[in-house]
């Protein structure tokens, strides 16, 4: 198999922010082990802010994303010691890989990130994945390394993502406050009930939680892998969740259905600036057609954009059913709404979403 591990911050560092190498002593292992097997293994690790924020002896997680980025370049050269130490005595290399998420837009990049990642596992590295954030042109985001994990899966057409965290995975309440809540061992569809019980932020010293471990799940699933969310403290977990063992974690099944890389990153990894609102023919068209968006089926623009922008298609009843990337800002389609192809001006675009870079919502 080829499987893609996501280590957060909170399992990999202690109370005071410093890398925990007994708990990269865990992980290697695990990976060694799966390694033996035959498996080929990728790991997504966070934790270079965090180590960063050691070195330099600061107590709480910074708010500002230059810190954010600086505390990064400190940490990250640290994070990578520490894994090729450890990993050493079973033989392993390490090869770190600093991606963003618009490694997996740009088709010339997505190529070549995926030409890269192929090649180190051809030659037998381990390796070492971590958002570029650094040199991040905006700042560090929520939950980014979870959608990089996923979107890593669907890169290398993994079998398995498997989602370590503090916690075994998602429960059917928060079992610090209902004695009665029970892990949900398996979702065939992630659906916005599942979504509330994911709930907000992780701990102090990470910037995820839950709810990007099930959105990173959500995107696997829609890749057609596997996704399983489980304790990094957990015993043997790597082999269990390669195996299938019940009880492992949430298991988030895989979808038949493989969306393209490119409308992956538009409908889960990029956030809506506005929404535009489209008649009944317009809706039907894209669903059943699979055109692109024409002006003339626009009859309402919700938000200020900008040209390049994700927007959400609704109904005229508040419906949201697809996504795309706007060709035009939202100050020119109000002018252009309603309009027919031989009534536009000249220079405005036929297509407000050309059909390559729309996606039915799933």
């Amino acid at each position: 198999m080829r499987i893609v591990v996501k280590i957060g911050t909170s399992s990999l560092t202690d109370a005071a922010g410093r890398i925990d190498e007994a708990a990269v002593v865990k992980l290697c292992a695990e990976i060694a082990k799966a390694r033996g097997e035959g498996h080929q293994v990728l790991a997504v690790s966070s934790g270079a802010v965090a180590a960063g924020m050691a070195a330099l002896g600061l107590a709480e997680r910074p708010r500002d994303g230059r810190t954010l980025q600086a505390l990064s370049a400190v940490g990250q050269s640290r994070l990578m010691q520490t894994y090729n130490d450890v990993l050493a005595p079973w033989g392993l290399v390490a090869g770190q890989v600093l991606i963003s998420p618009l490694d997996f837009f740009e088709r010339a990049q997505y190529v070549h990130a995926k030409a890269t990642l192929n090649r180190l596992l051809d030659l037998g590295v381990v390796p070492i994945i971590n958002e570029n954030d650094a040199l991040a042109d905006a700042e560090i985001r929520f939950g980014d390394n979870d959608r990089i994990a996923a979107l890593v899966a669907h890169l290398v057409k993994a079998d398995l993502l498997v989602l370590l965290t503090d916690t075994p995975g998602l429960f059917t309440a928060d079992p610090r406050l209902d004695a009665s809540a029970s892990l949900i061992e398996e979702i065939r569809q992630v659906d916005a009930e599942l979504e509330a019980l994911a709930g907000g932020a992780g701990s102090a010293r990470g910037s995820g939680g839950m709810a990007s471990k099930l959105a990173a799940a959500k995107i696997a699933a829609w890749s057609g892998v596997r996704a399983v969310i489980a304790a990094a403290k957990r015993e043997d977990v790597l082999a269990d969740a390669v195996a299938g063992a019940a009880g492992v974690g949430t298991v988030v099944l895989a979808h038949e259905r493989r969306l393209p890389a490119k409308k992956l990153w538009i409908a889960f990894a990029v956030a809506a600036e506005g929404a535009v609102v489209v008649d009944a023919g317009a809706r039907r068209a894209l669903l059943e057609r699979a055109v692109s968006l024409l002006p003339v089926g626009v009859v309402e623009v919700r938000g200020q954009f900008h040209r390049g922008d994700a927007v959400e298609l609704m109904t005229t009843d508040g419906e949201v059913f697809a996504k795309g990337l706007v060709r035009v800002s939202s100050r020119n389609l109000e002018r252009m709404k309603g309009c027919r192809t031989e009534d536009l001006a000249d220079g405005d675009p036929v297509e407000i979403i050309h059909r390559d870079e729309l996606v039915l919502v799933p």
